[in-house]
């Protein structure tokens, strides 16, 4: 069975501006594994589109995973097309600007999937004290988009035939 979660229109009734991070719907669905993000929302990210579509995730790991095929998740849309990203600190629940935050590689947090995860934080003091709480490696927005992790590269969705053609 195959999962298809659309991405949300703006409101501009929210009082909002369109780039902003909004509150998680408690129906939305990661377009990546199919979880709610609203579930589990201190590990939630976000994708906003310059048309004012969002697309939630339900970690840092499927928005990176997610910015390595765009059109395979959201039909119609590319990653040039993206306004805005944001990530939510694990510690705050506060949303961070997705390119700002700084990310944890290798802790023994799991995270939604129960499995390897990338926790994000709104600065690096603040991952490196959980870093000594909890192990890892603290890493960038830039390095995980250039190259994810073989271990959490692997973690992928498997490929659907007819649903993995770029678009």
């Amino acid at each position: 069975m195959c999962l298809v979660a659309p991405p949300f229109a703006f409101d501009p009734a929210s009082g909002l501006p369109v780039a902003a991070a909004r509150p998680i719907p408690e129906h939305a669905r990661c377009p990546v594994c199919g979880m709610f993000p609203a579930r589990q929302p201190r590990w939630a990210a976000q994708v906003i589109f310059s048309n004012g579509d969002v697309q939630y995730l339900d970690s840092p790991l499927s928005l990176f995973l997610y910015l390595q095929n765009v059109p395979r998740y959201t039909v119609g849309q590319q990653a040039s097309r993206i306004l805005a990203m944001y990530a939510t600190d694990l510690e705050t629940g506060a949303w961070v600007p997705a390119q700002q935050a700084v990310y944890v590689h290798g802790s023994r947090t799991l995270g939604p999937m129960r499995s390897g995860n990338l926790p994000a934080f709104a600065s690096a003091a603040a991952a490196a004290a959980f870093i000594a709480r909890q192990g890892g490696t603290a890493v960038g927005a830039d390095a995980l988009r250039r190259t994810l992790p073989a271990e959490l590269q692997r973690l992928a969705p498997q490929t659907h035939e007819g649903h993995d053609a770029a678009v």
